[in-house]
């Protein structure tokens, strides 16, 4: 039979149940979110949550096993639903945040304690940005708050100093007295500090791991002249090595530069030493190459200075035209000139101020080349003159023409005097004997690492050193040699320079090539004018 009031009862129990659940939902996601969203060095507002009246277990437990009384009349059977709802009336768990709640109240104490607020960071080196009105920016979507950071991680990570700074892992931690034997030890810095962090960013630079390097030292081999390099810029002082040695502390506690260095040197004390001479042989192979492909530009430019050609017809027609100009004075009827007086040819002009004495000489000696040389519009082909005649203007026009190619190709007849330009002297003379400088030193460092240590570098350099010494031994004999050669050159043009005290043995060849180049624009320019008149180019003349 049918009974409405029970009917009205179950309704009523469906909807107390649904409301529990409910509110155990909402305490549920608000759990969530304030794990969500809470940093951890932020002071938070409490979050209001329901009484735990409403969610006791009492009442829950009382609520799945009790049903409500039934009418007078009737005794109604348990609600069936019960037990289905029954998993989602468990009790909410305590809120996340409380622990965190706690923690903030004692933050502004720690923080006011003694060095906080005075620790110098890292710099971020940046151009801010100007806030524009007329557009939005990216910058914009950026909310005041929307993202925090704990203010010690960044201390920690990015400060100067760490001594009494606490690790990112320092609020996993207890501070208590009895718990102190669980916290990092302090950095114990024995380089100077702003030393230590520089050689810590050079070690990770590297790319290369310590067990690497110990390996490396110990052969003799397998680290590039880069590494090397940069290992003897954190080479510590005679002090400095010795307190590392003498550390006996806890290595953990040490920096990674004093890390690194108690190590390695703990393993090979002659860490130092070995980096020096591997670099050597490292740079040994480039430094001998480019002594004697030095020593060979010289040799060959001296020979280009010795050959006949359009570089000794220059000289001659300069000298002509020089005692000509000179006649009736001192510096008349010269047999040679300093070649020094090549640099001022430029600044004699004409009486009309429109050509220099170097634009005469080139000049006359292409015209010279024109008529040696001669062409197919002054002969055929078969060696027969052509019936075509030409005016003696037009004529001298044409040789000229003829002669200027030849000298375009006079700074490649000389490519090694320009490259000899390019030798600093005392570097270059210098070379040799500091190669076998350190060749000498480094068979003295050798000896205190054969003596204190394993053999296997020593007996890597040894055969290295040795054929050094060989190999040096030639090079100087060559360079003597060639040295003479270019004495005997330099007193070939100019007679007495070579014995001038202070002077660059080299200079010849840079007063050449600084000849040659003046030649050149002076050759272009009267091409370039003879172009014009003649309506064609040297090349569509050539090609005639």
């Amino acid at each position: 039979m049918f009974n409405p009031s029970y009917a009205y009862e179950e309704d009523e129990d469906e909807k107390t149940m649904d409301t529990t659940v409910e509110r155990s939902k909402d305490s549920e996601s608000r759990e969530d979110f304030e794990f969500f969203d809470e940093p951890s060095s932020v002071i938070l507002p409490p979050v209001s949550t329901p009484p735990p009246s409403e969610l006791s277990p009492a009442m829950v437990s009382m609520k799945q096993t009790t049903p409500n009384p039934p009418p007078p009349s009737i005794t109604p059977p348990a609600p069936p639903a019960a037990d289905l709802s029954a998993p989602l009336l468990k009790p909410p768990a305590a809120p996340r945040g409380t622990a965190s709640r706690d923690r903030p109240s004692t933050l502004p104490e720690r923080r006011r304690g003694a060095g906080f607020g005075q620790l110098k960071l890292r710099h971020l080196h940046w151009d801010k940005v100007i806030a524009d009105s007329d557009h939005s920016m990216v910058w914009n979507q950026i909310k005041d708050g929307s993202r925090r950071f704990d203010d010690e991680i960044i201390e920690t990570l990015f400060g100067y100093t760490t001594a009494n700074h606490k690790s990112p892992d320092s609020n996993n931690i207890s501070s208590t007295p009895g718990s102190s034997g669980n916290t990092p030890e302090a950095q114990v810095f024995i380089l100077e500090p702003r030393k230590s962090q520089n050689s810590a960013v050079v070690l990770k630079s590297l790319g290369i791991s310590r067990t690497e390097i110990i390996g490396a030292l110990r052969e003799g081999q397998g680290l590039s002249a880069e590494t090397l390099e940069k290992l003897t810029k954190i080479a510590p002082t005679r002090e400095e090595k010795a307190k590392i040695l003498h550390f006996n502390g806890n290595p953990m506690g040490l920096p990674d530069a004093e890390s690194f260095l108690y190590h390695v040197l703990k393993a090979v004390p002659s860490t130092f030493i070995r980096i020096n001479v591997m670099l050597f042989r490292s740079n040994y192979e480039l430094e001998f190459l480019k002594l004697k492909e030095s020593l060979q530009t010289l040799e060959l430019a001296c020979k280009e200075l010795r050959n006949r050609g359009l570089f000794l017809n220059l000289l001659e027609a300069i000298l002509k035209a020089g005692n000509k100009m000179n006649a009736g004075t001192a510096r008349g009827n010269a047999l040679g000139f300093n070649l020094s007086a090549l640099q001022k040819l430029c600044d004699v002009k004409s009486t009309y101020g429109k050509t220099t004495l170097l634009h005469f000489v080139v000049e006359q000696i292409a015209r010279s080349e024109g008529r040696r040389r001669g062409t197919n519009r002054i002969f055929c082909t078969n060696g027969e003159m052509n019936s075509e005649k030409l005016m003696p203007e037009e004529e001298d026009r044409e040789y000229l023409m003829l002669g200027l190619p030849a000298l375009a190709a006079l700074g490649s007849e000389f490519s090694n005097v320009k490259t000899a330009t390019t030798i600093e002297y005392e570097s270059f003379i210098n070379l040799c004997s500091n190669l076998t400088s350190r060749v000498a030193e480094s068979k003295q460092l050798l000896a205190f690492c054969g003596n204190s240590e394993e053999t296997d570098f020593v007996m890597e350099m040894e055969g290295f050193l040795e054929k050094c010494e060989d190999e040096l031994k030639v090079v100087q004999e060559e360079q003597v040699r060639v040295m003479e050669l270019v004495k005997k050159t330099t007193e070939y043009y100019q007679a007495g320079s070579s014995k001038v005290r202070g002077a660059n043995p080299l200079q010849l060849f840079v007063i050449v090539k600084d000849f040659l180049e003046m030649v050149d624009r002076v050759r272009a320019d009267i091409t370039r004018n003879c172009g014009i008149q003649m309506g064609y180019t040297v090349q569509d003349h050539c090609h005639h």
